[in-house]
């Protein structure tokens, strides 16, 4: 009974099959480096929400936006301190300049955020598509492989004119070995793609209720300090 050697097949296989031997375990690299980077991003990225939120929560709910906005600069890999600074800075902007288009601040703000969202939500999935090819792709690398080996078997047989079992078996097992490899490299990467696309949902769906609750935050503070803002709208009539 002779022993199942990966190094010594390696050895006796064709150079289609090394190719392709190859290939896969490059996928498998990628996948692996992909799932390890978002995993990472997503972790700083909460961390730096919790952070920020302990941090600026008596300054926001004050009104204070200016401190708000120079502690979301201090935080660039979290998504919700670059929301709140994009759509604060959005929101004073649009205090001191006049729009063309008659929109309040409160308006313009919203706008913005639910582009700005769009965006932080490509942020998040950056590199996914990696997952999501080596998951669809690599078991039919892997059958490519198989039939390379397949065929490079067979004309092994023909080349020595012997058909007997003992003579297909090793180039089948060497050419079954590709298919092995590509599900083995397959499945990671389609568990990975699905469990960070559920986390980067999750992300989603807390960023947007944070906007939301910005937006009926600022418009709170708006209602209660209305000679404020009269007095900035008459300010921007006199520019």
């Amino acid at each position: 009974m002779t022993s199942f050697s990966l190094l010594e097949m390696w050895h006796t296989m064709g150079l289609p099959a090394k190719i392709v031997a190859v290939l896969l375990v490059s996928m498998g690299l990628a996948s692996l480096t992909v799932f390890i980077e978002r995993l990472l991003a997503l972790r700083k990225s909460r961390t730096a929400a919790r952070k920020f939120a302990a941090e600026t929560t008596e300054d926001l709910h004050a009104g204070n936006f200016e401190p708000v906005i120079a502690e979301a600069s201090k935080y660039p890999q979290g998504h919700l301190p670059r929301m709140v600074r994009s759509a604060l800075t959005t929101y004073s902007h649009a205090r001191d300049t006049a729009d063309g288009a008659g929109l309040p601040p409160l308006e313009r703000m919203r706008r913005h955020i639910e582009r700005h969202l769009e965006s932080l939500g490509a942020d998040m999935r950056r590199n996914m598509w990696v997952l999501a090819s080596v998951g669809s792709i690599a078991p039919f690398v892997g059958l490519l492989g198989t039939v390379l080996g397949i065929i490079s078997a067979f004309q092994g047989i023909a080349s020595t004119g012997s058909g007997g079992l003992s003579s297909v078996s090793a180039g089948i097992s060497e050419a079954l070995v590709e298919t092995a490899l590509g599900l083995a490299v397959a499945i990671p990467a389609v568990l990975a793609f699905n469990w960070l696309s559920t986390r980067i949902a999750g992300d989603e769906l807390a960023l947007t209720t944070s906007a939301g609750e910005l937006i009926d935050l600022v418009e709170h503070l708006g209602e209660e300090h209305p000679r404020t803002n009269g007095e900035e709208m008459r300010r921007e009539r006199v520019a």
